[in-house]
């Protein structure tokens, strides 16, 4: 497939989920404040469609019991725990990490093995405090591409103890090998074994 026809289905493909259902997503993997101007950046979309989808999705959240909403401070928009499950959260983590660190890990776990440059791109600059802490904590290991200046990140057996999941529950599910059954032999065959 060439690249002209490509991008018009990957664009097709994008907008099959609703505008506010991606911008939720957006503020939720790059776990930090954000400007009109860059959501509508990322999404492909006018300032003005980012910022109805945005009221869209701010209404949506008071309308429901959900622990998340949207929050504006002054220009910029991020999706936060409402005030008061703060220390609900501290309760139940089984670490001391900041939720964008969390949030960072789960990113490195959907993808089991990941570069640091585009966990970057992913999670925006923040990323790398995030790594820091992650790294001091014994959550993830990093190890030096062979050819190029960024490293692998991939999750350590730390993880695998604290947070109770087996490394192949991380695997994705594959279909069992099926042996092709073997050729009936031929009629030329048949006449010799006999």
């Amino acid at each position: 497939m060439d690249d002209t026809t490509q991008a018009p289905l990957e664009s097709a493909q994008e907008h099959l989920v609703s505008l506010p259902a991606r911008l939720e997503a957006i503020l939720y993997l790059k776990g930090r404040s954000m400007t009109l101007g860059e959501l509508a950046e990322i999404a492909g979309v006018s300032r003005d469609a980012v910022e109805l989808g945005l009221i869209t999705l701010m209404a949506d959240y008071a309308h429901r019991d959900t622990a998340l909403e949207i929050r504006q401070e002054g220009q910029r928009y991020s999706l936060q725990l409402r005030d008061g499950l703060g220390d609900l959260v501290q309760n139940l983590l089984p670490v001391d990490l900041s939720t964008a660190a969390l949030r960072t890990l789960a990113t490195i776990a959907l993808k089991k093995r990941i570069l640091q440059s585009d966990l970057v791109e992913l999670r925006g600059s923040g990323a790398y405090d995030h790594i820091k802490e992650l790294l001091a904590q014994n959550f993830i290991e990093r190890k030096r591409q062979s050819e190029g200046r960024s490293y692998w990140l991939s999750l350590s057996e730390k993880f695998h103890r604290t947070f109770s999941i087996k490394t192949d529950e991380l695997q994705p599910r594959r279909a069992p090998v099926v042996e092709p059954e073997p050729e009936p032999p031929s009629d030329g065959e048949w006449e010799q074994a006999a």
